[in-house]
């Protein structure tokens, strides 16, 4: 009898269906961890010429890797992706939607608008939220009437979002729909109403910031301090002294600030009243209030911080006697560059260059080797303030030595204590050297301008060259770092031609 052959079973009619369902094998049948793995390197290789990949990670069937591809679109900032992320608003999974929204946030796509606004009614309140922070990035004033329904939202954060774009918007209709959350539940809104009506500095908003100095929110009567001295408020001055007057009110800081900006001498008494706080950080607001407003009593008070035990108020002191000082005070500040701390060292480097002691430069000179970047930084601003050509080869070197991009400290609108440096050692160099006696025609300084702007990359030059240069040097405006550069380039391309 002939062997019997054992033939496998055809596959059932369920098993085909799941075969027919199978991925095929290649980058697609990753397993999802590998997947995401492989998104979030090509985000680290910076831009990304093909963002196919990508996008097609949109339609992901896992949702965590939906969101994985839509967090590092937002990364990316590139506007091709808008369209297909302005699509993808419409995932079933509310965490993807979220990530969606906050990613056409940076793509900068006006363009997106509709589709942003669309979801602000989403069931979802970390997707509204993010959708109403995403409208903020374009400010279209398009958008007011969308946002002024969920001024109402349930959700504080939801409301927290939409006045932080009204804020942005700041036109006469987002400032009326401000008004509105003037009177929010949640202080955190109120505060955020108040930053809002300030932003654009219209005169109209006075009387609604000054009426927030009686808020019962500490927070909310800190940031009418706050507007109300960024607007210059004079009628404010009464008020706001009366919280100076008060004990332990937390939003002391921001009045004295507020008191400086405003510019009433009225303040004085109080300012110096202050500056003998036991608290060192009052002591900082009124100093530097003090400094602002000028006079004989800021000078004195602005001296003895000079000795005073808190690192801070050293600092303070320094930078309020660069305004108010006299070319008597450079022994003060010269011996102030001894200091073991790097704060005050900074200070006295800018208010020697705002003196304009030109005896101080060779002393400022050796700050340029100072381990602290903070004092470095103020070195080379306080040289180009003061001119001083014999900085040239030093700054020329510091800039052919690579793109020095150090952070200085930066302070924002609400810190009690501002600086008037550049933010960037970079920038503070380039406009140094433009600021020296024929430095944008020096064929050296142009060379190295060139070699350093070859280092950068391309968005770091279109910052560059939106840069404002706002100080006044000799009556006459300087150059901005756009003219710096296209001066260097003009002139090499007459000394070597255009090929």
């Amino acid at each position: 009898m002939a062997p019997r052959i054992h033939r496998p079973a055809p596959p059932s009619p369920t098993k085909r269906r799941r075969a027919a369902r199978r991925p095929a094998r290649g980058p697609a049948a990753l397993p999802p961890s590998q997947r995401a793995a492989a998104i979030r390197e090509s985000v680290r290789r910076g831009r990304v010429e093909d963002l196919t990949p990508l996008l097609v990670a949109l339609s992901d069937p896992v949702a965590g890797i939906r969101q994985t591809a839509a967090i590092a679109l937002g990364l990316l900032a590139d506007p091709r992706a808008a369209t297909t992320l302005a699509a993808a608003l419409q995932d079933p999974d509310p965490a993807v939607r979220a990530s969606v929204a906050e990613a056409l946030g940076p793509s900068g796509r006006p363009d997106t608008r509709s589709a942003l606004e669309a979801v602000l009614n989403d069931p979802d309140a970390d997707v509204r939220r993010k959708a109403a922070d995403a409208l903020a990035t374009a400010a279209d004033p398009r958008c007011v009437a969308a946002l002024a329904p969920v001024r109402s939202d349930p959700v504080a954060e939801v409301r927290l979002a939409v006045a932080r774009t009204l804020g942005r918007v700041g036109t006469p209709e987002a400032h009326l729909a401000l008004e509105g959350l003037l009177h929010d539940p949640s202080d955190r809104v109120r505060r955020e109403a108040v930053l809002g009506l300030g932003h654009a500095g219209r005169p109209e908003v006075l009387a609604l910031v000054r009426s927030m100095l009686d808020d019962p929110a500490r927070r909310v009567r800190a940031a009418a301090a706050v507007i109300s001295g960024r607007l210059r408020d004079r009628e404010a001055l009464p008020r706001l002294l009366e919280i100076l007057a008060q004990k332990e009110t937390w939003e002391k800081p921001s009045v004295l600030v507020a008191l400086g900006r405003i510019g009433d001498v009225r303040a004085v008494p109080a300012l110096v009243v202050a500056s003998e706080s036991p608290q060192h950080w009052l002591r900082v607001c009124a100093v530097h209030a003090l400094g602002e407003l000028g006079g004989e009593e800021a000078r004195s008070v602005a001296r003895r911080g000079l000795r005073d035990s808190a690192w801070p108020v050293r600092g303070a002191a320094a930078i309020a006697l660069g305004t108010v000082g006299a070319p008597d005070d450079l022994t003060r500040l010269l011996d102030l560059l001894e200091d073991v701390h790097p704060w005050p060292r900074r200070g006295a480097t800018y208010a020697l260059g705002h003196l304009g002691v030109a005896a101080a430069a060779p002393r400022i000179r050796e700050e340029l080797a100072d381990p602290a970047p903070e004092v470095r930084l103020a070195a080379v601003w306080a040289l180009g303030r003061l001119g001083d050509d014999g900085a040239r080869e030093e700054l020329v070197r510091l800039l052919r030595g690579g793109p020095p991009l150090e952070n200085a400290p930066a302070l924002g609108e609400e810190e009690t204590v501002r600086s008037d440096a550049e933010s960037r050692l970079f920038d503070a160099i380039v406009q140094a050297l433009g600021r020296l006696p024929h430095g944008a025609d020096d064929p050296i300084v142009q060379s190295a301008l060139l070699a350093a702007r070859a280092r950068l990359p391309d968005e770091e030059l279109d910052r560059l060259a939106r840069l404002p240069l706002p100080e006044m040097v000799e009556d006459r405006p300087g150059p901005t770092l756009r003219t710096l550069f296209e001066t260097a380039i003009v002139t090499s391309f007459d000394d070597e031609g255009p090929g």
